[in-house]
């Protein structure tokens, strides 16, 4: 596979994009800026980008069949309507808003919403994952840092998730059907950064993820500048650099599918980094020769 040649939306760039989404039934690419409090959306159609500001931080979106986003925030969940701009509760926060928020989540094969959460001060690991559904949300793990990487595969049979802090990726077979998570295996661990160990020679660690109809897992590899493209027993099938240090999630869509979207971050960036990074928090695409799955809908 020919790696992607990127180029950015043009659009302004995110503090930290986050979450991006193909709409199946709009047509449309969203994703959220995390530190901006703001919800973004593209209609590659119309060449039309639209922003709504939130009151508070938006960790992730999902649509919901029947119209409208699910957005996880730090103060709760809520449905979103794209045509009044207003949203409507559905869940609080099972934390507290002081130190812990929602972080990256996806509608699961059967409709349930699965999101985890980012504990702020990060030690000890206090974040947990939890899946919403029939209007109850239910703490499924725990025991880690940064909740990432949530992805299916295209029997729904296997889910991934990560633990960003750890660098490690973690697949759960056999959880279509199931009402608990069975143990994991590890599907990818990654070293983490030493202390003084320059960038460069960093890898970065697992951020957000995608999942194809080849059944193979894309990783955005946080500070790494790459993306990865596993196998499901976790082979690299692709190693690919990215203009940017700090890629977030990657999202395939467009109309067949085969248009990359990867959400990028300059946030906190030193400041001779964004000098020769200007594409640091843009949204980049590029074509690629396999389709991504399409975004599951959450049944309310």
């Amino acid at each position: 596979m020919n790696p992607p040649s990127f180029q950015p939306l043009p659009v302004p760039p995110a503090r930290l994009g986050e979450s991006p989404l193909w709409h199946p039934q709009e047509h449309a690419l969203y994703w959220c800026d995390i530190p901006g409090r703001a919800l973004h959306r593209w209609q590659p159609a119309l060449a039309q980008h639209q922003r709504w500001d939130l009151p508070t931080e938006p960790g992730c979106c999902a649509p919901i069949d029947g119209g409208g986003l699910l957005l996880a925030m730090r103060d709760g969940l809520w449905r979103f309507d794209t045509a009044t701009g207003q949203r409507q509760w559905l869940a609080d926060p099972p934390y507290d808003p002081a130190t812990e928020r929602f972080n990256d989540g996806k509608a699961a094969p059967d409709g349930s919403f699965w999101v985890g959460t980012i504990y702020e001060p990060r030690d000890p690991p206090l974040a947990a994952l939890y899946r919403w559904a029939h209007g109850r949300l239910q703490r499924m793990a725990d025991g880690i840092t940064t909740s990432n990487g949530l992805a299916w595969s295209p029997d729904g049979d296997t889910m991934y998730w990560t633990d960003t802090k750890a660098h490690c990726i973690r697949a759960f077979d056999g959880v279509r059907g199931a009402e608990q998570l069975p143990p994991p295996r590890v599907l990818a661990q990654f070293t983490p950064r030493q202390p003084g160990q320059a960038l460069d020679s960093y890898g970065g660690r697992p951020d957000g993820a995608a999942v194809d109809v080849e059944g193979a897992y894309w990783c955005a590899m946080y500070e790494g500048q790459r993306l990865l493209r596993l196998a499901p027993d976790g082979r690299v099938l692709a190693d690919w650099p990215l203009p940017v240090r700090c890629a977030t999630m990657p999202c395939l869509g467009g109309e067949d599918g085969r248009t990359l979207f990867v959400t990028t971050a300059r946030e906190g960036r030193p400041a001779e980094e964004l000098a020769v990074q200007p594409w640091a928090g843009q949204v980049l695409c590029a074509r690629v020769e396999v389709p991504g799955l399409p975004a599951n809908l959450v049944r309310l």
